[in-house]
């Protein structure tokens, strides 16, 4: 699929895309289930095109500039490019009538921009500062917008939405290592891997090296700590909300779990939840407290 394809079927493919999010799933309250599905198509085709294609790094960061521009057009009811219909149309009513602040739109571009300059120029995150400074900008303005739609603006719902957002996107990093390090998308951190005293090779298919193993145990037991730093946010939101988010834990949670029975070798293999993962999670999702 192409950002290009405006279809609803596209749409509701490009949804999908984010495959370990329940995006505006059943527990979702049903007005918010456009707007939802609204902001997600947003994040999705702007990730896509930062990374999906044979595009040029001039080229996509040309593309994400105009989606900018266009997001601020929407946002000032004037005329977009017309390049993404499927994005800007539903999401211009959504803007005004939930008042969406566009600065946290605005954050996810600038991490799809860092993500093309960095593998453009073969760069690598240097330190785990680095690295949650990009997740700040990549994953935590999602939960805070979802917050807002809630009306939930308190600081310490805030940071536990982002200790949750954060967590989620570690794992994901964490669950594709097979996927990502053969595209040079490397989130082990320079700092990181020389801690455990680890070569590129260690990162390869073939790899069966303890070192790397002990490395991503590392980093595992690191998302999980911070999962479960933010998980009693989910037990505060009332109704379908809190049920939503108890779900979207535990299937963090359920990754990782995953992670550790592959004995951490996710640059082997990638894991992923099934519908066989869902009577674990829902019986945990019912005991959180």
């Amino acid at each position: 699929m192409t950002p290009e394809n405006h279809s609803p079927a596209a749409q509701a493919r490009a949804v999908d895309h984010y495959e370990n999010f329940p995006v505006a799933s059943w527990l979702c309250p049903p007005r918010l289930r456009p707007v939802i599905a609204a902001i997600y198509w947003f994040a999705r085709t702007g990730d896509d095109l930062a990374d999906e294609g044979e595009a040029s790094a001039s080229s996509r960061l040309t593309d994400l500039a105009r989606f900018r521009d266009d997001l601020r057009a929407t946002a000032r009811q004037e005329p977009t490019s017309g390049k993404w219909p499927g994005v800007f149309q539903p999401l211009g009513p959504v803007l005004r009538e939930f008042k969406l602040p566009t600065h946290l739109l605005e954050q996810l571009l600038d991490a799809f921009e860092q993500d093309v300059r960095m593998t453009a120029a073969g760069q690598r995150f240097a330190t785990e500062d680095a690295l949650l400074d990009y997740c700040s900008r990549s994953a935590n303005p999602v939960g805070r917008l979802l917050l807002h739609l809630y009306g939930v603006v308190d600081a310490h719902s805030l940071a536990q939405s982002d200790q949750i957002c954060t967590a989620l996107q570690l794992i994901n990093f964490w669950q594709d290592l097979s996927v990502d390090l053969p595209r040079q998308r490397w989130y082990p951190t320079q700092a990181r891997m020389l801690r455990f005293g680890l070569q590129d090779a260690d990162l390869q298919a073939h790899s069966a090296s303890p070192q790397a193993a002990a490395m991503v145990a590392h980093y595992v037991e690191e998302a999980r700590h911070l999962m479960r730093q933010g998980a009693p946010l989910a037990c505060r939101l009332p109704g379908r909300a809190g049920w939503e988010l108890r779900l979207v834990v535990q299937g963090g949670l359920r990754l990782l779990d995953k992670i550790e029975a592959l004995q951490f070798a996710t640059w082997r293999q990638r894991p992923k939840l099934g519908l066989a993962d869902l009577p674990t999670m829902v019986w945990r999702a019912w005991h959180m407290r």
